[in-house]
């Protein structure tokens, strides 16, 4: 996308994502209001607990308006996960979050990390071919009751 930048997260990006998510979350996919305070709480651990070293946040943006996001966040000393990997709707199929997913697979790499790991929902389907693109393969899936709605919640691995 032209003059998009790629920033890094900061804490007063917070309040919006935690709003993108809840809202996005119900319009497109129905979830409840159960949803946005886990992102929220995602969030307060990141800005709490960070290591910059091992562990980062990107936000996408043009002229000041925000786009999307995602996160890589340590899971132990070989494994990085993947968090909160968004798109507001006009940001879509416009190959931003192919730009998102590799800064965020490439930082992970350079940390050292050996693998990555994530955590969807099978009705993501474009997220999820762009995940099966980049190498990332699904090692479980299972139908599941949350925010609400029925689920097939998916986890994916990519061997770094």
């Amino acid at each position: 996308m032209e003059n998009v930048v790629l920033r890094t997260f900061r804490p007063d990006d917070a309040a919006w994502l935690v709003e993108q998510h809840g809202l996005l979350y119900a319009r497109d996919e129905g979830f409840d209001d159960s949803f946005a305070p886990l992102v929220a709480r995602i969030l307060e651990e990141f800005i709490a607990n960070n290591d910059p070293s091992f562990e980062k946040g990107w936000i996408a943006e043009r002229a000041g308006q925000r786009l999307g996001s995602i996160f890589s966040v340590r899971v132990d000393q070989t494994t990085a996960k993947l968090r909160l990997f968004l798109l507001v709707p006009e940001a879509r199929g416009l190959g931003l979050g192919k730009q998102l997913l590799q800064t965020c697979t490439d930082f992970a790499r350079e940390a050292g990390f050996r693998e990555m790991v994530l955590w969807t929902h099978e009705s993501h389907t474009a997220a999820c071919a762009l995940y099966r693109a980049f190498g990332w393969e699904l090692i479980d899936s299972k139908p599941v009751h949350s925010f609400g709605v029925d689920l097939v919640e998916q986890s994916w691995r990519i061997r770094l």
